[in-house]
């Protein structure tokens, strides 16, 4: 099976929207193994480490003090939730990037299908607590799955193309 091969701008956009995603999804996965492997505690005293100097400057850092309170949650331990939906999700995008990349027909579908699905749940929690950084992420995503089933069409149609190439 051959690689996807950009030929246009918008190939080269699907390209690089398929590309952020299994980097994303790789990082999931990174994130779930370090739930999994990593003792809790762990979490919290790295924090520290890295925050005590701009804390002691400024104790009201914002990035600071949410890097110590998300190690504060981590180092509870009660993180089931939070590594079965890295892992789920960084397969899920992984496996489907990859197989989208060697364009693999049968992926497209389900590529839309967990692609509107995140969507939705993105759109769920932009209603419950809505941010900047969501809302970048989610008109993305809403793109990415334009670009997906953009492609889809034309490899289906090439698809058909070459089965009716051979069958005459």
């Amino acid at each position: 099976m051959t690689w996807f091969h950009p030929k246009s701008l918008l190939d080269k956009s699907y390209e690089i929207g398929l590309l952020l995603k299994g980097i994303d999804g790789t990082i999931e996965l990174i994130g779930a193994l370090l739930l999994i492997f990593v003792p809790p505690h762990f979490f919290e005293s790295m924090a520290h480490w890295l925050t005590r100097a701009e804390l002691a400057s400024d104790p009201d850092s914002f990035v600071a003090t949410h890097i110590v309170h998300t190690a504060h949650i981590l180092a509870q331990g009660h993180n089931l939730f939070a590594t079965l939906f890295l892992l789920t999700h960084g397969a899920v995008k992984v496996v489907l990037v990859v197989c989208l990349l060697r364009n693999k027909l049968w992926a497209y579908p389900y590529a839309l299908i967990a692609l509107s699905l995140f969507l939705v749940y993105q759109l769920y929690a932009m209603v419950v607590k809505p941010t900047l950084g969501m809302s970048f992420l989610t008109v993305l995503d809403a793109v990415i799955i334009w670009l997906v089933w953009r492609e889809w069409q034309k490899v289906r149609a090439g698809h058909a193309n070459a089965s009716a190439r051979t069958d005459n």
